[in-house]
């Protein structure tokens, strides 16, 4: 066997045995606090916006699949929760892809926010090439700090799978991928509201495709 490519396969397992160790291992996780907001089956406890393009959305293989990659999203979706949370830690899976030749290949984590005439409103966990764990203001402030990527370029998965943590109490926030931690912010503005439901974006513009799985939330306010 050629001796650079057996190098180059340990490589690969090892930074595949740092992502499962790091997504595991981000802060001391209460699960007796913790709930699963997907069971793998079915669509409960979520709805689309808009209500129009509810067909984007779909559960495959224990998935919420939004797009399908072929289609060209005309418009920004969001498939959100009906409960609202204020002080959590969200943990998630997620797999982005699309041809970036017919537009923008993007989508992100809302939180903390709210429909407000006729937008989805509040905080997003960004993904995508470009905005890898940036934390933009969705329909309000727009970009609020870059994420960092020095670390994280070298264990990004472009094309597969990712997990994401988002951990917001008060008014501090921090986020993370695949456990290396790319923000924080602090919201010094007191009218910006800190309760909100989570929602997962299907940006427009090109093909897109997002799929996400094992999505649990942990309650900070019982800590």
């Amino acid at each position: 066997m050629n001796p650079f490519k057996k190098t180059s396969l340990n490589i690969k397992k090892l930074v595949s045995l740092i992502l499962i160790f790091n997504s595991l291992t981000v802060s001391g996780q209460d699960f007796e606090n913790t709930k699963h907001l997907f069971d793998g089956l079915k669509i409960e406890g979520w709805k689309s916006f808009p209500v129009s393009n509810n067909f984007l959305w779909k559960v495959r293989d224990s998935v919420i699949v939004g797009g399908d990659g072929v289609l060209k999203i005309a418009q920004n979706n969001y498939l959100y929760t009906t409960d609202h949370f204020e002080d959590f830690e969200f943990r998630c899976l997620f797999r982005l892809s699309g041809d970036s030749d017919t537009g923008l290949i993007n989508s992100g984590i809302q939180y903390r926010s709210q429909i407000i005439d006729g937008n989805m409103v509040g905080y997003q966990a960004d993904i995508g090439n470009g905005y890898w764990g940036d934390i933009y203001d969705e329909h309000r402030r727009g970009k609020l700090v870059g994420g960092e990527m020095q670390t994280l370029k070298h264990l990004l998965r472009n094309d597969g799978w990712n997990s994401y943590v988002i951990r917001v109490k008060g008014d501090f926030h921090e986020l993370y991928i695949n456990g290396v931690k790319t923000n924080e912010y602090l919201e010094k503005d007191p009218m910006v509201s800190k309760i909100g439901v989570i929602g997962i974006q299907l940006h427009s513009g090109g093909n897109a495709k997002i799929e996400v799985r094992d999505i649990t939330i942990t309650d900070l306010k019982k800590q």
